[in-house]
């Protein structure tokens, strides 16, 4: 099976269903990019390495969570994410969305 494409965006508000929490995507990897010993601590479904993971900022904590695709689900709530990260990565918050802050590469 080939890479699938990500069904989130990046500045999207997710709620992640197996361990219940609420965050913002700040990147993608097209499949999991660690190693297989992070794998085997910090999984407990075992979900699959060839779907998108994503680099969440947790809401309510100061940390980044790295989660597959297929634990997320899109978030009901229309409230913003509290991490002090998010001004970091993101110029501001409209209709449930956060915008990236432009950078110059």
């Amino acid at each position: 099976m080939g890479i699938q494409t990500a069904g989130f965006n990046i500045g999207e508000i997710i709620f992640h269903s197996e361990h219940q929490f609420r965050g913002v995507i700040v990147d993608v990897d097209p499949e999991f990019q660690g190693t297989d010993e992070w794998y085997d601590q910090h999984t407990t479904n075992q979900p699959s390495k060839s779907v998108p993971w994503y680099h969440v900022l947790i809401d309510e904590e100061s940390s980044m969570a790295y989660v597959s695709e297929q634990n997320l689900c899109s978030d009901t709530e229309d409230t913003e994410v509290e991490n002090p990260m998010i001004s970091d990565m993101f110029s501001d918050f409209d209709s449930g969305q956060y915008l990236p802050r432009q950078t110059l590469n």
